[in-house]
């Protein structure tokens, strides 16, 4: 078959014209007058209808399910089909018969994460995988556009960027090292040269949960941006979520929909975004009948919550210091809290960690002697400390949280 091909998503384009299209088989039945191949490829489906009469009807009839093929016909508008319009097939060239697929309808989630690699075909996880790519894409025009620039660090790191117990330890060469759970210490050195600086890449966390908040491999959007307060940090964080909100309602309300989303919800979501201290927090849970011991930091369940009460994501600030990283400044007007916030998204809780960072020294150095670390490990990251120091401030993103959103 030389004809050339279109989208399926254009077919609706050329009503009363002969195309050619080539994709996937996405269902498939047939009787005695006719068989209906409904194809798929990357942009849509669409039904192709071949009567008996037709010189591919028995091709068309025995065509099994997830068969790569081409198909040419005529495009007739139908309001009966799954897109109101079909193809009135003229030949169908099976390029590959597929065997019997082992996806079907009632399959239980451990078995379709065996065969992931085939789920991947389902229209569900083709939305989700263009609405992933959408939201990648989102991320990197907001920053780029805001005078960012694009900043990569190491996937080995000899110390800690967050809790030790969650590191996942590698032998490099006979010497301890780990996978990186932030590029922010390394960020924090590149903004003397660059000042504002972003990346999207893996981080690795060592936490056996079985939630669908946690991922052992995740990917992390995150900034550091010199002359940054906290005030202007927590404007940078709503700015870039609605940025990726409205995206995602400009080009995917169809995949929305598939995937039983009203996709009107995104476009309320525009700044400024409600704000509660810590403290504020704690005082709303217990009236709605959840205690949380001040000092503890806020479990999933009680971030959902809390939620609840908005429609946007809410801005979480100021909690107190010993439940957070040693590198968060402290507030100064209460030095037991940290200038730092957590963005909560509703269904989801946490979409997003940041401070101000802490620029003293001496300050730094005291917080990892009180958690036993080993100054000798930090020495790159204090150095930025030692020699013009400046105030500065970043955030990290879960970026399949925001999606899962």
């Amino acid at each position: 078959m030389t004809a050339d091909f279109i989208p399926i998503e254009d077919a609706p384009k050329h009503i009363g014209k002969s195309v050619s299209i080539r994709g996937w088989v996405h269902r498939q039945r047939s009787g005695k007058d006719a068989a209906f191949v409904v194809m798929r490829d990357s942009s849509g489906v669409v039904q192709c209808t071949f009567k008996k009469e037709s010189k591919s009807f028995k091709e068309a009839s025995d065509v099994m399910i997830e068969s790569s093929a081409e198909i040419t016909g005529v495009v007739a508008k139908d309001e009966r089909a799954p897109s109101g319009f079909e193809i009135k097939g003229d030949s169908i060239h099976v390029i590959q018969m597929a065997e019997r697929f082992p996806i079907t309808k009632d399959q239980s989630d451990e078995f379709l994460l065996d065969v992931r690699h085939l789920w991947l075909r389902s229209q569900k996880m083709t939305a989700i995988l263009k609405i992933r790519s959408t939201v990648f894409r989102a991320i990197d025009d907001y920053f780029r556009e805001r005078g960012y620039y694009e900043f990569q660090s190491p996937m080995f790191t000899p110390a800690a960027g967050e809790g030790g117990s969650t590191l996942f330890k590698v032998d490099y060469f006979g010497k301890p090292s780990y996978l990186s759970q932030t590029w922010q210490l390394y960020a924090e050195a590149a903004i003397f040269s660059l000042e504002k600086i972003y990346c999207i890449a893996p981080s690795f966390r060592a936490e056996k949960s079985s939630t669908a908040r946690h991922l052992t491999e995740y990917w992390h959007a995150e900034m550091e941006a010199a002359w940054l307060d906290f005030d202007g940090l927590q404007e940078e964080a709503e700015e870039l979520i609605a940025f990726i909100c409205k995206a995602v309602y400009e080009h995917h309300k169809a995949d929305l929909k598939t995937l039983g989303r009203d996709p009107e919800f995104l476009k309320k979501i525009t700044t400024p975004f409600p704000r509660m201290t810590y403290e504020d927090a704690l005082k709303k849970l217990e009236e709605l009948g959840m205690s949380v011991p001040y000092g503890k930091d806020l479990r999933t369940i009680e971030e959902k919550k809390l939620i609840e009460l908005y429609e946007k994501p809410l801005i979480v600030t100021r909690y107190p210091k010993e439940i957070k990283a040693f590198y968060m400044k402290e507030d100064p007007k209460d030095s037991t809290k940290v200038l730092g916030f957590d963005m909560l998204a509703p269904g989801v809780g946490e979409i997003i960690g940041a401070s101000e960072r802490e620029t003293s020294l001496a300050e730094l150095e005291r917080k990892l002697r009180d958690q036993g670390e080993d100054l000798e490990k930090y020495k790159f990251y204090l150095d930025t400390r030692r020699y013009g120091s400046v105030p500065h401030s970043g955030f990290g993103l879960g970026v399949e949280r925001v999606i899962m959103w």
